[in-house]
């Protein structure tokens, strides 16, 4: 028993280990953020225009980036606490589930058999079934983390070097891909106040007479 306390006290003094939340929050706020634009990709270049249950796919895969990017400016700052660690994954678990179930509403819609689905499949399966797999695999993945706290969240975060560099280019990723996101869903929303349930086109360019 004393020897598996001071393991665990080496364990936690570890100045490697003890920053892998920090670490894994910027990976995961980049990862989310690149995945949304990935979307935009697909959006812009194959003319696949996303639909409303695709767009709150997308708002969720934000909102779990910026849960972890709480985590990213608190450590940034030098010095985190626990209720910080908390807030930021409990917002990314929240955003998480909520995906997972708009993921999987859109995925029953095209359920029966001879449903071709909505848009075109990437690698064998279609860009909602994705998003629920991945979303599911967060839940995961931050049950882990959080289960790991006690070995893996440091309360001081270094304020230099690699560590800001990396937090600062996670945080300005996340913040252009969201504006970027949102002129997207202006152009194609225009001056309606709701999204169509089947978009064609970008209404805004049709409604200031630019295409007609």
């Amino acid at each position: 028993m004393a020897s598996t306390t001071a393991a665990l006290r080496d364990a936690e003094g570890s100045p490697l280990l003890g920053k892998v939340q920090y670490w894994f929050a910027c990976l995961f706020a980049v990862g989310w953020t690149g995945l949304v634009c990935a979307g935009l990709g697909v959006q812009f270049i194959s003319w696949d225009y996303p639909c409303p249950l695709c767009m709150v796919q997308r708002m969720f895969m934000l909102l779990a980036a910026l849960g972890a990017g709480v985590i990213v400016r608190k450590g940034m700052t030098g010095n985190i606490s626990g209720r910080d660690y908390m807030m930021g994954w409990g917002l990314s678990l929240v955003a998480c589930i909520g995906g997972g179930f708009t993921a999987w509403r859109q995925t029953m819609l095209h359920i029966l058999p001879g449903d071709k689905g909505y848009g075109d499949p990437v690698l064998g399966l279609h860009m909602y079934v994705w998003a629920w797999i991945l979303f599911m695999a967060s839940v995961v993945a931050i049950g882990v983390v959080m289960a790991l706290a006690h070995l893996t969240a440091d309360r001081e975060i270094p304020t230099s070097g690699a560590y800001w560099i990396l937090g600062r280019t996670a945080l300005w990723f996340v913040g252009l891909i969201i504006a970027v996101n949102l002129v997207a869903v202006f152009f194609e929303e225009g001056f309606n106040w709701f999204l169509p349930d089947d978009p064609t086109r970008y209404e805004f360019f049709y409604q200031v007479g630019i295409l007609d």
